[in-house]
């Protein structure tokens, strides 16, 4: 687990802006970690999951579940590995896992200038509410969050 921590610290390091600080700690990580009801997923380089592939590792997902729903808590893909389908990859596999576990509602959210909500409609994740000045960004500048879900 240590392993996979350290692999996780590293790409959000990584794919994080710090302007918009969104990267978690790794004390957030390690704790959320330790709950039963979340789960993560590294992907490698070639697309397949860390655990098949001796690839270095290019992406993670982060989840929390719950009875009947579940939130999609981080997605990141190292800057040098986007464009190439990694983050849909991802995503997709974050549905297939939470239809696995029964859910019927996959949820997520996101600061209202994020380059993926592109991808998080493309994929058919829906809006359903603003948080309004829910991000700060390292300026003070406030930032509202848009909360999608999707139906599984």
């Amino acid at each position: 687990m240590n392993d996979d921590l350290d692999r996780i610290m590293t790409i959000m390091e990584a794919a994080f802006d710090p302007v918009w600080g969104e990267a978690w700690t790794r004390r957030q990580v390690s704790d959320s970690l330790a709950f039963a009801h979340t789960h993560y997923r590294l992907l490698a380089t070639d697309g397949r999951t860390a655990s098949e592939s001796e690839e270095p590792c290019a992406g993670f997902t982060l989840v929390r579940a719950a009875p009947g729903e579940e939130e999609l808590l981080l997605v990141a893909v190292m800057p040098e590995h986007r464009g190439r389908g990694l983050g849909e990859k991802l995503i997709r596999q974050a549905i297939e896992d939470a239809r696995t576990r029964k859910a019927e509602r996959l949820f997520l959210e996101t600061r209202h200038n994020n380059p993926a909500i592109g991808l998080y409609r493309k994929l058919g994740f829906q809006p359903i509410g603003v948080r309004k000045d829910y991000y700060r960004a390292s300026d003070s500048k406030k930032l509202d969050a848009i909360t999608f879900a999707y139906k599984i």
